[in-house]
């Protein structure tokens, strides 16, 4: 089922998400078959629990097909379809690089967001399975870009340069970013 996708504004994406304490529950099955259904129809990267007003620390991202282009990414590299729950970041160097990223709860907008470079992140699959990866480049955004949404924080608070922050339309005509971002 698709869901409502809250926006920037609406004050349950500012919360700090809880843990997930029981796995592979028909509750989390059903969360999960939604999360997907709602991040395919909006041409999403990955999507967060609490963007669809359920707060809890869970977080998908990535595509089925390795061939597959997300038309609002389409220089990014295939990111494998992940299921992520209860993550920790760990960053791996110092080193930042600042990129592009879109949200689908900032519809509409882009701005350029520092993220560390290299990252380790451990969590826990649908079923409780550990899951332990060491990642750079767009998956290592991506990944930041979904966990930060669980702490409440959305990309334009990690800006540091407003006049790199615009409307997708106006920054990047022709960019395929239907249905909005």
């Amino acid at each position: 089922m698709i869901r409502e996708i809250l926006r920037m504004g609406d004050p349950r994406l500012l919360r700090v998400a809880e843990p997930v304490r029981a796995f592979d529950t028909p509750e989390l099955r059903t969360l999960l078959a939604d999360m997907f259904d709602t991040m395919r129809a909006a041409n999403g990267a990955g999507l967060a629990a609490p963007q669809i007003g359920v707060p809890l620390r869970v977080v998908i991202f990535g595509y089925d097909d390795p061939a597959a282009r997300n038309p609002r990414y389409p220089d990014a590299p295939p990111v494998p379809r992940t299921v992520l729950i209860n993550p920790v970041i760990e960053p791996l160097s110092e080193e930042v690089e600042e990129g592009w990223e879109g949200c689908l709860s900032v519809p509409g907008l882009r701005g350029v967001v520092p993220r560390h470079a290299r990252v380790r992140y451990r969590g826990f699959d649908e079923k409780g399975g550990a899951i332990d990866r060491t990642v750079d480049g767009f998956h290592a955004r991506v990944v930041q870009h979904e966990c930060d949404h669980l702490d409440g924080i959305l990309y334009p608070m990690r800006m540091r340069d407003f006049t790199r922050f615009g409307f997708t339309d106006v920054l990047f005509p022709g960019l395929d970013a239907t249905p909005e971002e």
